[in-house]
């Protein structure tokens, strides 16, 4: 008789899960983010099988493809289909009879370990993947700054315990700096190093931690001269947690040496302080746009325990010092430390003054 392969065990990380409290919940609720799942995290642990994921090359992932017993599978996969359907199409699930569930895959690393669930069209063969982990205050209240404040709109649902995010397309970061950096000519030096600016500028402000260079992935739009180029956060698991300052500015990770590097080389630094307070402007535009949301989410924030705390202390501390601003002296909360990072930059532009993070990746 086959041992039954027993539940993953979930691991604690430096960083502990952040239950989602009532302030957040009600505010999920509120605006259609919290919705009854078919499917939830603890369902996707009983698997029977796993089975190493290779890539292309024969290389291990750190995925495993697994296998639920012949009587779970056939319901399973109708469930993960409404699922799919509820991200996309808000349930319905009459345009999307066609899908089928090509596999899931699990990560057995990461403070989520998360499930990944491929779904596929069946007329044109077309993919499309989406995330079931562990619901997490801070990868939550991320997700949705990421969707306030950033260029980038984000598709993301909880239910309980589980969170169920939308694939992030793009050439991860890390490929990017390998494959694509000194190697594909069509993509505009400038454009590269303008990008990572801008997205430097956003971490800092909403204080989205350890953007090292597998957590983000580049988006390349071609254009009628050359292509566009964008950054994009796809883990949000260090949203405002960690207490030191240089946590947030992604030019500080050894990871990402290579890009800085790279902007060093190829811009100017009075242009380099041109896309930093282009990037801050269009912050405080989103800000002003989703004002009432925005102010929703940060209530809730301020009176959730996301970080110890001696993490918003020593946090507070250093930025006060940062901004000669007394104001952070006054944070009792990581959510409190955002309304200010984000009143101060406010208050910088209205004033004329320089960078907010006061280091413009080039010298």
């Amino acid at each position: 008789m086959d041992e039954v392969p027993q539940p993953p065990v979930l691991r604690t990380g430096k960083k502990p899960s952040y239950p989602i409290g009532e302030p957040l919940r009600h505010y999920l609720r509120k605006y259609r983010r919290e919705r009854d799942l078919p499917v939830t995290y603890e369902r996707l642990r009983y698997f029977h099988e796993a089975m190493p994921l290779l890539d292309a090359d024969g290389r291990n992932t750190l995925w495993d493809s697994v296998i639920y017993r012949a009587e779970e599978m056939g319901p399973l996969n109708e469930d993960l289909k409404r699922v799919y359907a509820l991200l996309k199409v808000d349930g319905d699930f009459s345009v999307m009879e066609h899908l089928y569930v090509d596999r899931i895959d699990f990560c057995g690393f990461g403070n989520s370990m998360p499930f990944r669930i491929r779904i596929v069209n069946a007329f044109n063969d077309n993919a499309d993947y989406f995330y079931i982990k562990q619901a997490d205050a801070s990868r939550v209240y991320g997700l949705e700054l990421e969707h306030l404040l950033s260029p980038n709109r984000l598709n993301f649902l909880t239910h309980g315990v589980t969170l169920v995010e939308e694939h992030i397309a793009g050439v991860p970061g890390d490929v990017f700096i390998d494959r694509w950096l000194e190697h594909r000519p069509e993509l505009k030096p400038i454009r590269i190093a303008k990008e990572l600016v801008k997205f430097n500028e956003r971490c800092f402000v909403r204080l989205l931690g350890d953007m090292r260079s597998y957590n983000f992935v580049f988006v390349i739009t071609p254009d009628f001269e050359g292509s566009q180029v964008r950054i994009r956060a796809m883990d949000f698991d260090q949203q405002s947690y960690n207490a030191r300052k240089n946590f947030y500015l992604p030019q500080f990770f050894k990871e990402n040496a290579a890009l800085v590097k790279f902007c060093d080389k190829h811009l100017h630094f009075k242009t380099a302080f041109q896309y930093q307070r282009e990037e801050q402007t269009l912050m405080l535009h989103r800000a002003e746009l989703a004002s009432v949301r925005l102010a929703a989410l940060l209530a809730a924030m301020m009176h959730d325990p996301i970080a110890p705390p001696a993490h918003v202390q020593a946090l507070r501390e250093s930025l006060a010092e940062h901004f000669k601003d007394a104001g952070y002296l006054r944070c009792t909360t990581m959510g409190e430390i955002v309304r200010q990072s984000l009143d101060t930059l406010r208050d910088n532009i209205n004033k004329g003054l320089g960078s907010l993070t006061g280091a413009p990746l080039v010298k």
